[in-house]
């Protein structure tokens, strides 16, 4: 993420950067120590991985473009987040991984970022 932001970004944009510097900052202090659990959100679909920053692996990543989430309706709603944060739960479980550091990348804690981490939580991820 470049620290730059142009004239012409979109203000709500501009908001959002910010906020992300300000967490980043927050995570940066744990950072090696614990995994990170970053979210992102399109206009289409929502993604989620956990990340290594010590080594700069992937370690699990899910996202809602897969097939297993042909089946519902929208790909961009709260009941595709609350399923995608228990398969990226059950993924990192199988990776070993049970503590993470939640990277909400800019976004409010609410609506589908925050059913996300909650049903992550109910898989039997740690924050």
């Amino acid at each position: 993420m470049s620290s730059k932001i142009r004239t012409n970004t979109n203000p709500r944009q501009i908001i959002r950067l910010r906020k992300k510097q300000r967490i980043r900052k927050k995570i940066v202090l744990h950072m090696g120590t614990i995994s990170r659990l970053v979210v992102y959100r399109s206009n289409q679909f929502i993604y989620a991985q956990i990340i290594d920053d010590l080594k700069g692996n992937t370690l699990a990543e899910a996202n809602t473009r897969e097939e297993s989430f042909k089946s519902l309706g929208s790909k961009k709603n709260i009941e595709a987040a609350k399923k995608l944060g228990s398969l990226i739960g059950q993924r990192a479980i199988e990776k070993k991984v049970e503590k993470v550091l939640f990277d909400r990348n800019g976004y409010e804690y609410h609506g589908r970022i925050k059913a996300l981490a909650e049903s992550a939580r109910e898989a039997g991820l740690k924050f």
